[in-house]
């Protein structure tokens, strides 16, 4: 890389991401993570691609942000990971069925568990944060059915 290059990508922002499974205490595997960035608030969304969360629950090649990027927006699919996440089986009692989901195995508001809705209360979850150029941030997300939260990691 030449002198030019090097300080032009240290002048790019660069984002990273993992989702911890707050439900079950464990990495979320498997989770599609859109990218999108823009140059100012006026400016339109660029979609710049997506990755899925590996078995650590980290994203590691998400696409590099252009030059100018001052917002970012990751997108996380997470309705279909609480569809298809094979929940643990409770401890053998007779009498005891299998629960089909980790999102259903979290319902316990009744309203929630006896009327039918949907087992996941976010299915997806767009987080929009600023950015500054040369900085590196990572959006830690922790997730959960019916609720998440994320902060600026290191």
């Amino acid at each position: 890389m030449t002198t030019e290059t090097t300080a032009a990508v240290a002048a790019v922002a660069s984002v990273s991401t993992h989702i911890l499974d707050t439900s079950v205490g464990r990495p979320a595997a498997q989770v599609a993570v859109r990218l999108a960035a823009r140059g100012g608030r006026d400016a339109r969304w660029q979609a710049l691609g997506g990755s899925a969360t590996d078995a650590d629950g980290r994203c590691k090649d998400l696409p590099a942000l252009p030059e100018g990027t001052t917002h970012v927006r990751l997108d996380f699919a997470v309705e279909e990971y609480f569809e298809n996440k094979p929940a643990s089986e409770p401890e053998s009692e007779p009498g005891n069925k299998p629960v089909k989901n980790q999102a259903e195995a979290q319902q316990d508001a009744p309203a929630n568990r006896d009327s039918g809705a949907a087992p996941v209360f976010f299915p997806e979850v767009a987080i929009t944060f600023a950015v500054s150029p040369g900085e590196h941030y990572h959006v830690p997300l922790l997730l959960n059915p019916f609720g998440y939260s994320v902060y600026r990691g290191s």
